[in-house]
């Protein structure tokens, strides 16, 4: 299931990025061509790119897209290398949890108070602010899922039911 809804996440970051790149090829086709600049399109693209990115982490870490240094790892053996990526993801959970636990109220607050933007659009600021526990809680939890994977099957453990392998070292 969490395979799933990482999937489905993945695929609405993709269309997030590409209705900010339409958004702001109107605006730039607005405003040089016409002379009509909007009020939207810079605004409502950001929130694009800030869900967009937030959401499709958890995406990245299965199919270990994120940037990886493995220099050193490389030359590990494998039953190192296990323990050690299994560490890395250990790691990642970490991280997202504390994030989750400083974004969480700042994104409470604003929407307690009502923040806005302050630009001509005026948005609630919880909206943007709410992509960042949201994103790095699907990290954390997809961080944990990796590294049961990387401890009970090791570095070749299959991604998902679909079958794709791991992208390590390459």
């Amino acid at each position: 299931m969490l395979d799933r809804l990482t999937t489905a996440l993945a695929w609405l970051a993709a269309a997030l990025f590409t209705l900010a790149g339409a958004m702001l090829t109107y605006e730039v086709v607005a405003r040089y061509f016409f002379t009509a600049p909007t009020i939207w399109a810079a605004e409502l693209s950001q929130l694009c790119l800030i869900w967009g990115a937030l959401i499709a982490m958890a995406w990245a870490l299965r199919a270990r897209r994120h940037i990886v240094v493995d220099a050193v790892a490389a030359l590990l053996p494998p039953a190192v290398r296990r323990w050690t990526d299994g560490f890395a993801m250990l790691f990642v959970a970490a991280f997202s949890a504390a994030l989750v636990w400083k974004g969480w109220p700042i994104f409470w607050d604003s929407f307690e108070r009502g923040r806005t933007t302050g630009s001509m659009l005026d948005l609630p600021s919880w909206v943007a602010e709410l992509a960042v526990p949201l994103g790095f809680l699907l990290l954390g939890i997809q961080a944990v899922v990796e590294m049961l994977r990387i401890l009970r099957h090791g570095a070749d453990a299959p991604l998902h039911a679909q079958g794709e392998e791991r992208g390590y070292g390459e």
